[in-house]
C-alpha cells in the first residue's frame, strides 16, 4: 500500500509542528505544503525546520495552491489557517472540491454549527456530494473542554450541570491567537476591543457548549452567553511570537454559560495567557459533573495546547479517511488516540 499523503495549508506553529510530527510517522508523507508568508515561500521544509532530508523527498512551500492540488492528488488535507469558519469556508471549500478529505484547526469548525448553521449545511452537502471529509479539531474546542467532558458523562446516570476550566499558557501559539486574546497591547486599546467587538478572545465556547449538549441531548435555551476580562502583566513577558511590556496585556480570562430550560447548566471557565509561571500561575485542566455519579476530574498541569492541538489534527486522520463522506465532528468519530504503528494499518480501503 502507497504511503498516505497528506497536504498541508498554512505553515505557521500549528502548520510547522505538523510536519514536524508527519515525518516522525511510518506509512504517511508530506505531499505538498502551501504558505503565503514570504520569509517561507519557495523554502524546502527541511529548512525552514531545520530538519534533515536523509533521502526523503524535498517538499518546497508554495503559495499557490491552486498548483498543489488536483482531485485525488492527496488523501487529506490539514489547513491551518483560520479560527472561524466563515474565514475557513473558501479554503475548505476549494478542497472538497478537489475531492480532498480535510481537517481543520478553525475553532468554529469543532461543531460550526452552533455560529455558522447555513455554512454548516453547505460545507455538509459539499462534502457528500465529492466522497469526503471534512472534520475541525484541535486541543480546545475539539478534546479538553467537550469531547473529554462528554466521555466523563458516558459514567453517569443521570447529569445535573458541567464546569469545564482551562487554565493554559498561550505562549506556543502563532500571531493570530495573539492578536485573537489581545496579548501585548494596552489596556485601553484592549478595553476598545472589547466594546467594538474586534477582539474575539477564546474562540470556541459556542461550539464546546453545542456540542456538549448535542451529545448528551441538552436542548440550549438561550444563546451561549459569554464575558471576557484583561490579565494585566505585572512584568515583561516574550515568546516566539509576541512581547507584552509590564502593564501591557498578557490574555485573558474568559468565561461562557449554557442554558437550559432557563436555567445555567454549562459552565466555562477559561483563563489564558502568555509565560503565565511568571506571575505564579499554575496551569490545569478541570472537569466537574454534578449528577449520579459526581466526576471531579484534574489534569496539572495543563495539556500543552500547541502540542496538543497538533498531535489532535494528524491522529484524527485516519478517522477522517475512514469515515463516511459529510461534515464530521469529534462526537461522530471514534474516539482520537496516539499512532505509534504504521499509518496504513488503521486505513480501511
Amino acid at each position: 500500500m502507497e504511503n498516505i499523503k497528506v497536504l498541508l495549508w498554512g505553515f505557521g506553529a500549528m502548520g510547522s509542528g505538523m510536519a514536524e510530527m508527519l515525518l516522525k510517522k511510518k506509512g504517511i508523507e508530506i505531499a505538498g505544503v502551501c504558505d503565503m508568508h514570504p520569509d517561507r515561500v519557495g523554502k524546502s521544509i527541511f529548512e525552514v525546520l531545520g530538519e534533515k532530508r536523509d533521502g526523503r523527498p524535498d517538499v518546497i512551500i508554495n503559495g499557490d495552491i491552486k498548483s498543489l492540488v488536483s482531485e485525488s492528488c492527496v488523501d487529506i488535507a490539514l489547513l491551518a489557517t483560520d479560527s472561524f469558519t466563515a474565514k475557513a469556508f473558501d479554503k475548505i471549500k476549494f478542497l472538497l472540491e478537489n475531492k480532498l478529505n480535510v481537517i481543520s484547526t478553525a475553532e468554529e469548525m469543532a461543531f460550526p454549527q452552533a455560529s455558522e448553521p447555513e455554512l454548516t449545511k453547505q460545507l455538509n452537502q459539499i462534502a457528500k456530494d465529492n466522497g469526503v471529509t471534512v472534520l475541525g479539531t484541535g486541543i480546545n474546542p475539539g478534546l479538553i473542554m467537550d469531547l473529554l467532558v462528554v466521555a466523563l458523562t458516558g459514567a453517569c446516570i443521570d447529569v445535573d450541570e458541567i464546569e469545564a476550566e482551562r487554565v493554559n499558557s498561550l505562549s506556543p501559539f502563532g500571531p493570530a491567537v495573539m492578536e485573537e486574546q489581545g496579548v501585548g497591547i494596552t489596556q485601553e486599546e484592549f478595553a476598545e476591543g472589547v466594546k467594538n467587538d474586534t477582539l474575539a478572545g477564546h474562540v470556541g465556547f459556542n461550539e464546546s457548549v453545542g456540542m456538549i449538549a448535542s451529545a448528551i441531548g441538552w436542548e440550549l435555551s438561550a444563546p451561549v452567553k459569554q464575558s471576557m476580562e484583561p490579565i494585566v502583566s505585572k512584568v515583561f513577558r516574550k515568546t516566539k511570537y509576541v512581547e507584552v511590556q509590564p502593564g501591557n496585556i498578557a490574555g485573558c480570562s474568559m468565561k461562557g454559560y449554557g442554558y437550559v430550560g432557563g436555567e445555567e447548566k454549562i459552565r466555562m471557565i477559561h483563563p489564558q495567557q502568555v509565560e503565565p509561571q511568571l506571575e505564579g500561575t499554575d496551569t490545569g485542566d478541570y472537569i466537574r459533573i454534578k449528577g449520579t455519579p459526581n466526576i471531579d476530574m484534574a489534569i496539572k498541569p495543563e495539556i500543552p495546547g500547541g502540542i496538543g492541538t497538533i498531535a489532535m489534527c494528524v491522529n484524527m486522520i485516519p478517522q477522517v479517511i475512514n469515515s463516511r463522506a459529510g461534515l464530521k465532528t469529534m462526537i461522530d468519530l471514534p474516539v482520537p488516540r496516539a499512532i505509534m504503528g504504521d499509518v496504513r494499518d488503521l486505513i480501511e480501503r
